[in-house]
């Protein structure tokens, strides 16, 4: 995919050339808007800048005002970007450097499961806006986590999908993560046991095992992403997870399953009949 324009000015730059001070304060998310005052010797060159701040500000409003008494089902993916940047970049447009997130990402889940390096990139993005939209993802993703904990894992398999989907399918990186469950199948620890190639990640099923005993595991699910989007599994897949079976099961310890993650859907060996 084409990269974006490099940014080129910072996350607070001014969206209009003006004398006159911004006095809109984005920090009360639902708050009201500041009555602005006019510069005393500038009336004569701000009507058209007024105007047009006026305007902006007045479609803020009326976005927070959609969201407020619709909720989320009212506004398109560009939309819920750009009212969440609204707060983080409060004193320009936001609608475009929203619409270009998701034009260069191709969805919402995409901008926020971007590096910070690549959201940079975006014209309008500095670092800060960046390393902000990072810490919504992992906090989105922690929520999703903590739904599992002290959950039987093969009940809630929907919220176990859900979960490694949000956390790797948009990895530029193939990851190998394994889920040690004990002997409930309640989830012991999530674990990312290597990190690889745009299609490789190596993967040594001593290791595995190994980390299994030393946290008392009797049970693991095996995951992984593919960063092309197709979860199609490979030969290299197929006999991985076998020889790991093997290797736990000397040990009395089960493989449920092994996931591999797409951009758009995922696929388990096990319901393949492949393990």
């Amino acid at each position: 995919m084409a990269k974006g324009p490099v940014a080129t000015s910072s996350d607070d730059e001014l969206p209009f050339e003006t004398e006159e001070p911004v006095a809109a304060d984005e920090r009360s998310f639902f708050g009201g808007q500041p009555q602005k005052t006019a510069a005393p010797n500038a009336k004569a060159a701000l009507p058209a800048s007024l105007a047009a701040q006026e305007h902006y500000h007045g479609h803020r409003e009326r976005l927070r005002d959609r969201f407020r008494e619709q909720g989320d089902t009212a506004l398109a993916d560009y939309e819920i970007l750009e009212l969440l940047l609204f707060r983080l970049i409060p004193r320009r447009d936001t609608k475009p450097i929203a619409k270009a997130l998701i034009e260069r990402f191709g969805s919402l889940a995409g901008v926020f499961g971007a590096p910070a390096a690549l959201l940079t990139e975006v014209k309008g993005v500095g670092e800060a806006v960046a390393l902000d939209l990072k810490l919504i993802s992992t906090v989105a993703h922690r929520t999703l986590k903590s739904e599992l904990r002290s959950k039987q894992v093969l009940s809630s398999w929907s919220s176990v999908i859900q979960y490694c989907h949000a956390a790797m399918a948009h990895e530029t990186r193939e990851q190998f993560r394994i889920l040690f469950l004990d002997k409930r199948n309640v989830l012991i620890a999530d674990e990312v046991q290597g990190r690889g190639t745009v299609d490789h990640t190596p993967v040594y099923p001593r290791e595995v095992v190994k980390r299994a005993l030393e946290l008392s595991a009797t049970a693991m699910i095996l995951v992984h992403n593919h960063p092309s989007g197709d979860p199609t599994p490979s030969r290299a897949d197929i006999d991985m997870t076998k020889v790991i079976i093997e290797a736990a099961k000397a040990l009395d310890i089960t493989v449920h399953d092994h996931v591999i993650i797409g951009k758009d859907g995922h696929v388990s060996l096990k319901g393949l009949k492949l393990i």
